[in-house]
Protein backbone atom coordinates (compact mmCIF):
# COMPACT_ATOMS: atom_id res chain seq x y z
CA UNK A 1 0.00 0.00 0.00
CA UNK A 2 1.21 3.36 -0.77
CA UNK A 3 0.70 5.93 2.07
CA UNK A 4 -1.02 9.01 0.42
CA UNK A 5 2.12 11.37 0.60
CA UNK A 6 4.18 8.64 -1.28
CA UNK A 7 7.42 7.14 -1.02
CA UNK A 8 8.98 7.99 2.05
CA UNK A 9 12.65 9.40 2.85
CA UNK A 10 14.04 8.96 5.75
CA UNK A 11 17.39 10.78 6.60
CA UNK A 12 19.58 10.40 9.60
CA UNK A 13 22.27 11.94 11.54
CA UNK A 14 23.06 10.55 14.71
CA UNK A 15 19.83 10.62 16.63
CA UNK A 16 17.59 12.68 14.37
CA UNK A 17 15.43 11.73 11.58
CA UNK A 18 13.86 13.68 9.49
CA UNK A 19 11.24 12.27 6.75
CA UNK A 20 10.44 13.63 3.33
CA UNK A 21 7.84 13.00 1.43
CA UNK A 22 7.78 11.94 -2.61
CA UNK A 23 4.59 13.79 -3.01
CA UNK A 24 4.95 17.94 -2.73
CA UNK A 25 8.37 17.32 -1.74
CA UNK A 26 7.07 17.81 1.18
CA UNK A 27 8.89 17.55 4.98
CA UNK A 28 6.76 15.30 7.10
CA UNK A 29 8.40 14.34 10.26
CA UNK A 30 11.02 15.76 12.92
CA UNK A 31 10.17 15.16 16.04
CA UNK A 32 10.65 17.67 18.79
CA UNK A 33 11.16 20.63 15.97
CA UNK A 34 8.30 20.40 13.79
CA UNK A 35 4.22 20.15 13.94
CA UNK A 36 3.85 17.02 11.40
CA UNK A 37 1.80 14.28 10.29
CA UNK A 38 1.25 10.76 10.13
CA UNK A 39 2.42 8.54 7.48
CA UNK A 40 -0.97 7.81 6.65
CA UNK A 41 -2.24 10.86 5.99
CA UNK A 42 -2.42 13.72 3.75
CA UNK A 43 -0.67 16.91 4.64
CA UNK A 44 -3.28 19.29 6.13
CA UNK A 45 -2.96 23.28 6.55
CA UNK A 46 0.23 23.29 4.57
CA UNK A 47 2.84 20.84 6.84
CA UNK A 48 5.93 21.08 5.33
CA UNK A 49 4.70 21.76 1.86
CA UNK A 50 7.05 23.18 -1.30
CA UNK A 51 5.16 26.52 -2.76
CA UNK A 52 6.15 26.84 -6.07
CA UNK A 53 5.29 29.11 -8.28
CA UNK A 54 3.75 31.39 -6.13
CA UNK A 55 3.65 31.19 -2.25
CA UNK A 56 0.89 32.56 0.19
CA UNK A 57 -2.05 33.84 -1.72
CA UNK A 58 -3.56 35.06 -5.00
CA UNK A 59 -6.99 36.75 -4.87
CA UNK A 60 -8.84 35.54 -7.05
CA UNK A 61 -6.64 33.40 -9.38
CA UNK A 62 -6.52 36.13 -11.37
CA UNK A 63 -3.14 38.23 -12.53
CA UNK A 64 -1.55 39.77 -15.67
CA UNK A 65 2.01 38.85 -17.26
CA UNK A 66 3.65 40.34 -20.25
CA UNK A 67 0.52 42.39 -22.23
CA UNK A 68 -2.19 38.76 -21.31
CA UNK A 69 -4.47 37.93 -18.55
CA UNK A 70 -4.67 34.65 -16.84
CA UNK A 71 -6.95 32.63 -14.27
CA UNK A 72 -5.37 30.54 -11.72
CA UNK A 73 -7.13 27.66 -9.95
CA UNK A 74 -9.43 28.16 -6.74
CA UNK A 75 -7.79 25.66 -4.88
CA UNK A 76 -8.83 27.66 -1.89
CA UNK A 77 -11.74 30.16 -2.67
CA UNK A 78 -11.70 33.14 -3.27
CA UNK A 79 -7.74 32.46 -3.45
CA UNK A 80 -5.24 30.63 -5.25
CA UNK A 81 -2.86 29.49 -2.74
CA UNK A 82 0.63 28.12 -2.60
CA UNK A 83 1.64 27.21 -6.38
CA UNK A 84 1.04 24.23 -7.96
CA UNK A 85 3.74 21.26 -7.09
CA UNK A 86 2.02 20.73 -3.99
CA UNK A 87 0.01 17.38 -4.83
CA UNK A 88 2.87 16.51 -7.95
CA UNK A 89 4.69 13.38 -7.14
CA UNK A 90 8.70 14.37 -7.60
CA UNK A 91 11.15 11.79 -8.24
CA UNK A 92 14.59 10.81 -5.78
CA UNK A 93 17.57 11.71 -8.22
CA UNK A 94 19.90 11.64 -5.32
CA UNK A 95 19.77 9.91 -2.12
CA UNK A 96 22.28 9.21 0.82
CA UNK A 97 21.82 8.55 4.55
CA UNK A 98 21.85 12.30 5.70
CA UNK A 99 20.62 13.65 1.84
CA UNK A 100 17.98 13.81 -0.67
CA UNK A 101 17.43 15.73 -3.68
CA UNK A 102 14.21 15.53 -5.45
CA UNK A 103 13.22 16.84 -8.95
CA UNK A 104 9.72 17.86 -10.19
CA UNK A 105 8.73 19.46 -14.21
CA UNK A 106 6.05 21.75 -14.05
CA UNK A 107 4.09 21.60 -17.40
CA UNK A 108 2.38 24.41 -18.58
CA UNK A 109 -1.45 24.59 -17.62
CA UNK A 110 -4.39 27.22 -18.67
CA UNK A 111 -3.11 29.48 -15.45
CA UNK A 112 0.29 28.59 -15.73
CA UNK A 113 1.27 28.11 -19.54
CA UNK A 114 4.88 28.22 -18.34
CA UNK A 115 7.42 25.01 -17.86
CA UNK A 116 9.52 24.75 -15.10
CA UNK A 117 11.49 22.48 -13.60
CA UNK A 118 12.32 22.18 -9.87
CA UNK A 119 15.07 20.44 -7.61
CA UNK A 120 14.34 20.39 -3.78
CA UNK A 121 18.02 19.26 -1.78
CA UNK A 122 17.21 18.31 1.90
CA UNK A 123 20.73 17.62 4.14
CA UNK A 124 20.58 16.57 7.54
CA UNK A 125 24.08 17.64 9.38
CA UNK A 126 25.21 18.82 12.65
CA UNK A 127 23.81 22.05 12.27
CA UNK A 128 20.52 21.10 11.41
CA UNK A 129 18.69 20.84 8.27
CA UNK A 130 19.95 22.49 5.44
CA UNK A 131 17.33 22.66 1.96
CA UNK A 132 18.39 23.87 -1.65
CA UNK A 133 15.59 25.23 -3.79
CA UNK A 134 16.83 25.23 -7.36
CA UNK A 135 13.99 26.55 -10.06
CA UNK A 136 15.08 26.43 -14.26
CA UNK A 137 12.45 27.74 -16.66
CA UNK A 138 13.06 25.32 -19.57
CA UNK A 139 9.74 26.41 -21.42
CA UNK A 140 10.43 28.89 -24.30
CA UNK A 141 8.82 32.51 -23.02
CA UNK A 142 9.64 34.37 -19.70
CA UNK A 143 7.88 32.98 -16.55
CA UNK A 144 6.85 34.54 -13.31
CA UNK A 145 8.05 32.61 -10.47
CA UNK A 146 8.13 32.68 -6.86
CA UNK A 147 8.64 29.91 -3.78
CA UNK A 148 8.22 29.36 -0.55
CA UNK A 149 7.99 26.46 1.99
CA UNK A 150 6.09 26.02 5.09
CA UNK A 151 6.98 24.21 8.04
CA UNK A 152 5.45 24.37 10.98
CA UNK A 153 8.17 24.68 14.34
CA UNK A 154 6.28 22.76 17.42
CA UNK A 155 6.54 25.42 19.51
CA UNK A 156 2.82 27.18 21.03
CA UNK A 157 2.38 30.66 19.74
CA UNK A 158 1.38 31.67 23.38
CA UNK A 159 4.82 31.34 24.49
CA UNK A 160 6.23 32.73 21.34
CA UNK A 161 3.92 35.17 20.29
CA UNK A 162 2.12 36.27 23.93
CA UNK A 163 -1.46 34.58 24.91
CA UNK A 164 -3.75 35.17 22.48
CA UNK A 165 -1.96 37.15 20.03
CA UNK A 166 -2.51 35.90 16.70
CA UNK A 167 -0.42 36.35 13.44
CA UNK A 168 -1.22 35.15 9.77
CA UNK A 169 0.89 38.22 8.56
CA UNK A 170 4.41 38.27 6.24
CA UNK A 171 7.32 40.78 7.97
CA UNK A 172 11.30 41.18 5.58
CA UNK A 173 12.96 38.32 6.73
CA UNK A 174 16.45 39.50 7.88
CA UNK A 175 18.35 36.39 7.29
CA UNK A 176 17.07 34.24 10.44
CA UNK A 177 13.64 34.01 12.83
CA UNK A 178 13.85 32.35 16.18
CA UNK A 179 10.55 30.23 17.38
CA UNK A 180 11.63 29.74 20.92
CA UNK A 181 14.62 27.94 20.72
CA UNK A 182 14.73 26.95 17.02
CA UNK A 183 16.26 29.48 14.30
CA UNK A 184 14.34 29.51 10.80
CA UNK A 185 17.53 31.08 8.32
CA UNK A 186 17.76 31.72 4.73
CA UNK A 187 19.64 33.38 2.31
CA UNK A 188 19.26 36.86 0.85
CA UNK A 189 16.66 35.14 -1.98
CA UNK A 190 13.92 34.66 0.94
CA UNK A 191 13.01 38.67 1.09
CA UNK A 192 9.97 37.65 3.53
CA UNK A 193 8.67 35.64 5.87
CA UNK A 194 4.99 34.27 6.73
CA UNK A 195 4.61 33.90 10.53
CA UNK A 196 0.92 31.93 11.27
CA UNK A 197 -0.11 30.66 14.06
CA UNK A 198 -3.49 29.03 12.66
CA UNK A 199 -6.01 29.85 15.16
CA UNK A 200 -8.95 29.06 12.91
CA UNK A 201 -7.85 25.20 11.94
CA UNK A 202 -8.40 22.99 14.50
CA UNK A 203 -5.29 21.08 13.63
CA UNK A 204 -2.61 23.46 14.19
CA UNK A 205 -4.85 25.61 16.65
CA UNK A 206 -1.70 27.70 18.23
CA UNK A 207 0.06 24.63 19.17
CA UNK A 208 2.54 25.07 16.36
CA UNK A 209 3.88 28.14 14.21
CA UNK A 210 3.99 28.20 10.55
CA UNK A 211 7.73 30.07 9.72
CA UNK A 212 7.39 30.36 5.79
CA UNK A 213 10.40 31.49 4.00
CA UNK A 214 9.24 33.23 0.93
CA UNK A 215 10.74 35.45 -2.19
CA UNK A 216 7.54 37.24 -2.53
CA UNK A 217 4.40 38.05 -0.04
CA UNK A 218 0.35 37.70 -0.55
CA UNK A 219 -0.49 38.43 -3.97
CA UNK A 220 2.85 39.12 -5.10
CA UNK A 221 1.21 38.30 -9.30
CA UNK A 222 -1.33 40.72 -9.25
CA UNK A 223 0.97 43.55 -7.60
CA UNK A 224 4.03 42.75 -9.54
CA UNK A 225 5.62 42.82 -6.29
CA UNK A 226 9.52 41.12 -5.76
CA UNK A 227 8.24 38.63 -8.58
CA UNK A 228 10.93 36.95 -10.10
CA UNK A 229 11.20 36.76 -14.48
CA UNK A 230 12.89 33.92 -15.58
CA UNK A 231 13.57 33.90 -18.88
CA UNK A 232 14.03 30.83 -21.06
CA UNK A 233 17.13 29.06 -19.13
CA UNK A 234 17.33 31.14 -16.02
CA UNK A 235 17.84 29.66 -13.16
CA UNK A 236 16.52 30.45 -9.52
CA UNK A 237 19.01 28.91 -6.87
CA UNK A 238 18.39 29.57 -2.93
CA UNK A 239 19.36 27.87 0.33
CA UNK A 240 17.80 28.19 3.70
CA UNK A 241 17.28 25.78 7.11
CA UNK A 242 16.13 25.03 10.43
CA UNK A 243 18.44 25.05 13.15
CA UNK A 244 17.45 23.34 16.79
Amino acid sequence: MIPPSGAQFELRHRSTRVFVTEVGAGLREWAGVLDGYAADEMAHSGRGQVLIPWPNRVQDGQYDWDGESYQLPLNEPPYAIHGLVRWLPWEAVERTSTRVALQCLLPPSPGYPFAVRSRIEYELGDDGLAVRCVAENVGNRAAPFGAGFHPYIARHADDVFGPGVERDDAERFGGEIGIGDVTVWGDANWKWVQLYTGDTRPDVARRAIAVEPMTCRKDAFRTGEDVIRLEPGDVFDARWGIAP
